[in-house]
């Protein structure tokens, strides 16, 4: 039987936490910035807890 891979696109983008969270960087923040307020872009620039039914998929993929 092989052994399983990490998906190693989603292992550079996210960080699973010390409780088991996952922590990923929001999304709209690549380009086009110059017409997003600057409220939006500080929000933008840090990082977001996925939801727990997205980060259970992502966790699944990262342990495999």
């Amino acid at each position: 039987m092989f052994k399983p891979k990490t998906h190693k696109g989603l292992n550079k983008r996210v960080k699973v936490t010390a409780k088991g969270k996952v922590k990923s960087k929001h999304s709209f923040g690549g380009h086009l910035m110059s017409g997003k307020s600057a409220k939006r872009k500080r929000r933008i620039g840090g990082h977001v807890i996925m939801q727990k039914n997205v980060a259970k998929k992502a966790i699944s993929r990262l342990n495999k």
